[in-house]
């Protein structure tokens, strides 16, 4: 409870408290709420850049099941959480921004840095308001964070003006009272399917040949992951995962088949996979997007399948592929359809199990025979492959692993396992913009301090986000960075070429010492030219107390796996 005395500053303080906010990601502004905070259980992480700032509160929103809450000031820096909300959109992260906007009396005389906060957050949130009047702080807050993490979770954005957050707090004008509840979590309300879809649905994956699952980031959001394993084992079901989705099943129980999507080019973990989703006659979507990279531009599935789709968002169901409607929370719904299963004649799944297992089993092999030269190749500059199996050999389970969008998320959903179901693999899919690895992976480390945190960045994305090396040291925030170093905006070059036979310009940069960059902001920088070298350069990194960069020198003609380099590549590798 605020003081009785307490400014508006003080009463959003107490009311993020209620909602179970310890963590507010901020430059100091509004410095009013900063300053209060501290008192209510509340930390300041304080990031360099506002577009940095955002990413780390999605990276915390995504790991911890808690709404985040990040704050801007008005004007330019407002402007800079543009692109990191439009990210916890498109991926469902729940994050309040509260962002300071101009005093109340100068509004539209051209005040310092005034713009119009409601066309800027517009089309990157769910909800938009500001708050007026001091008697109506809680609601305006409880709304917020209740439009964060209901529903499908994503970004609420509450303005407050300056002169406001200075005003005595006024008594709350809720019929009720003052308001207790605590709205901080998600998923906020469970809805189950209708369970007579739910039977149907049961029906059709009886009765299948050959169904399969394919999981996405809503698995994680809605901490379904056991229902899933269960459900994976009741039904002996196939799983495949979205990029958003690896971790949501544990990848080396056998009948997990990997990451699937446009990642399935040559030397893909599941391109061997390929035969198994070829047949399958029942796909159901769990908590997956249908996006054009998990469906390999929507060509993934055969034409003659049978679809279910389960999503919070109704929106979703049958964006792309026509579906047995299951509306609802992915845990609820995951749970209503094993216990539907149960009820129905099993026998043709589990007679088959073996067969099933043993096909994953030699696919699994194949890929693993396929690249073994790559994955233990002692050249220098060093294969990505390399580095990736290195990294996988020293990855526990409680790990929390962080990639970067680009060519960083596709070497690690391919080379890194998820050893156990709801392992986390943090990726910004949403609408992918690189340079918020790190970022996230400080969000990540601020919402799970006990665990080890390791991030994997490209050269190019690293470029956007250097300054929160000195964010990291500051806010004790120690994660392990893997800079895949091979000086160039890879993605870019390669498709430039694959393309057109030729690049631009701008994708060849100069040689960068990210490790000295480390250095001099107090890190630790360790630079990586031979293979022999990354085993304990990566013992030391995980186990420091700092931020360590590892600058890894990785070779500039290394094409990862997508789909879209099949056939293309040859003359240029």
């Amino acid at each position: 409870m605020p003081p009785s005395n307490a400014t508006v500053a003080q009463a959003l303080a107490a009311a993020l408290q209620r909602h179970g906010v310890t963590v507010a990601f901020g430059q100091s502004i509004p410095s009013a709420f900063h300053i209060a905070a501290p008192a209510f259980g509340i930390r300041q992480v304080g990031y360099r850049t506002e577009n940095a700032g955002g990413a780390m509160a999605d990276g915390y929103a995504r790991v911890s099941g808690k709404v985040a809450v990040v704050t801007a000031q008005n004007g330019p820096a407002a402007a800079l959480l543009v692109a990191p909300l439009a990210e916890a959109l498109k991926a469902s992260a729940p994050v309040v921004a509260l962002v300071q906007d101009i005093a109340r009396p100068d509004r539209d005389r051209n005040a310092f840095q005034e713009l119009d906060h409601f066309a800027l957050f517009s089309g990157v949130a769910k909800w938009v308001r500001r708050v007026d009047l001091a008697s109506r702080l809680d609601d305006y807050v409880d709304m917020a964070f209740a439009a964060a993490a209901s529903g499908r979770p994503g970004p609420a954005v509450l303005l407050l003006p300056f002169d406001l957050l200075n005003e005595p707090e006024a008594a709350a004008s809720t019929a009720s009272g003052r308001r207790a509840a605590s709205l901080g979590r998600f998923p906020l309300d469970r809805s189950a399917p209708d369970p007579e879809r739910v039977e149907a649905a049961a029906d059709l994956i009886a009765g299948a040949a050959h169904p399969l699952i394919v999981a996405g980031g809503g698995v994680h959001l809605s901490g379904a992951a056991a229902a899933l394993a269960a459900l994976q084992r009741t039904a002996a079901l196939p799983v495949a995962t979205t990029p958003m989705g690896k971790g949501a099943v544990d990848e080396t129980d056998p009948l997990s088949l990997g990451v699937i999507g446009y990642f399935m080019g040559p030397n893909g973990a599941t391109r061997p996979m390929k035969p198994l989703l070829d047949r399958a006659d029942v796909v159901l979507f769990a908590g997956a997007r249908t996006n054009q990279n998990g469906t390999d531009s929507w060509r993934l599935f055969p034409t003659g399948a049978r679809f279910i789709h389960i999503d919070v968002d109704g929106q979703e169901i049958g964006r792309n592929y026509e579906a047995l409607r299951l509306q609802g929370d992915a845990k609820l719904a995951l749970e209503a359809l094993a216990a539907a299963l149960v009820r129905r004649d099993l026998a043709k799944r589990h007679a088959g199990a073996s067969a099933l297992r043993a096909a994953v089993a030699a696919a699994r092999a194949r890929h693993l025979a396929d690249t073994a030269a790559l994955r233990a190749s002692p050249a220098s500059p060093i294969r990505p492959e390399r580095l990736m199996a290195e990294i996988d050999a020293q990855l526990r389970p409680d790990d929390v692993v962080v990639a970067d969008a680009s060519y960083a998320t596709v070497w690690t959903a391919n080379y890194l396992t998820a050893r156990a179901a709801g392992q986390r693999f943090v990726t910004p899919r949403g609408i992918a913009g690189i340079g918020w690895g790190l970022p996230m992976a400080l969000g990540a480390k601020a919402a799970l301090p006990d665990r080890r945190v390791l991030c994997v960045v490209g050269d190019g994305g690293f470029a956007h986000c250097w300054a929160e090396m000195e964010t990291a040291l500051r806010m004790a925030l120690p994660v392990a960075l893997v800079v895949l170093n091979n000086g160039i905006l890879g993605f870019q070059k390669h498709a430039e070429l694959v393309r057109w036979g030729a690049h631009s310009d701008a994708v060849q940069f100069s040689a960068v010492d990210h490790a000295a960059i480390a250095r001099a902001c107090g890190c630790t920088g360790i630079r990586v030219e031979e293979p022999a070298a990354i085993a304990p350069a990566l013992r030391q990194a995980l186990a420091a107390d700092r931020l360590t960069v590892l600058d890894v020198m990785v070779a500039r003609d290394a094409y990862p796996p997508l789909g879209f380099y099949e056939g293309k590549i040859e003359r240029f590798v």
